[in-house]
């Protein structure tokens, strides 16, 4: 069997018509009809438009179809004296971040066509949403990708110290939203110290008023690819 041939199989697999894959690449509606090995520009094209693909598969017929992906779950704050109770079975939304205009609006709305996917992992504290990183600050801990697991709450609930997502005001009409350990501020009560885990960023002194929404962070998600 052919590199073409291999493709073929691929679309049919994934339900994807074959006009529809030409017209995406760019290929000739021919392409698919020649049953020999293609060029390694076309596989490289094909490679980086459907990237769930194994390129060793697609070349040489050997692994399997798609890429074998495994995701590890890390709790956070497991080690406090007061835990919360864990759920069996819970369905987490995972939103669209870019859907909304900050953390306020979407712990007040949570309206359901902002909601990509739901995820379901068992024995988990109660979490109220997910969202993936953007970013390096909490790097190596989380990467841009990775996704996070959080719980609503208010300042006067906080716990010095933990990570939080939060959404901080820069004037009236702009703010922008974070991953950050919260500290406390050598300024007084009235501030907090927002700390990264990626040394190459400096720690920041905010005033509490600024703070507009802040959920404690439960647990991240990473999912690794293997090739």
């Amino acid at each position: 069997m052919g590199s073409t041939e291999r493709v073929r199989e691929y679309l049919d697999y994934k339900g994807i018509t074959k006009y529809k894959f030409c017209n995406d690449l760019g290929f000739s509606n021919k392409f698919l009809d020649n049953s020999s090995n293609m060029g390694t520009d076309k596989a490289c094209k094909i490679l980086h438009y459907y990237p769930d693909l194994n390129s060793e598969w697609l070349l040489t017929g050997n692994g399997p179809m798609i890429k074998e992906e495994n995701t590890s779950v890390m709790v956070m704050n497991s080690d406090r004296k007061t835990v919360d109770s864990l759920h069996a079975n819970q369905e987490i939304p995972l939103y669209d971040l870019e859907a909304v205009a900050g953390l306020r609006e979407l712990f007040s709305s949570g309206e359901p066509q902002r909601i990509l996917d739901t995820i379901k992992i068992p024995n988990l504290p109660k979490c109220d949403g997910a969202i993936s990183v953007t970013g390096d600050s909490m790097y190596p801990l989380l990467k841009s990708g990775d996704i996070i697991l959080y719980k609503e709450t208010e300042f006067e609930n906080i716990f010095f110290g933990e990570m939080y997502l939060l959404s901080v005001k820069l004037n009236d009409w702009e703010e922008y939203i974070t991953v950050k350990y919260v500290q406390k501020s050598d300024q007084g009560q009235e501030y907090v110290k927002l700390v990264s885990q990626n040394s190459h960023h400096q720690p920041k002194d905010i005033h509490v008023s600024k703070i507009s929404a802040l959920a404690l962070i439960k647990a991240s998600i990473r999912i690794n690819t293997m090739m």
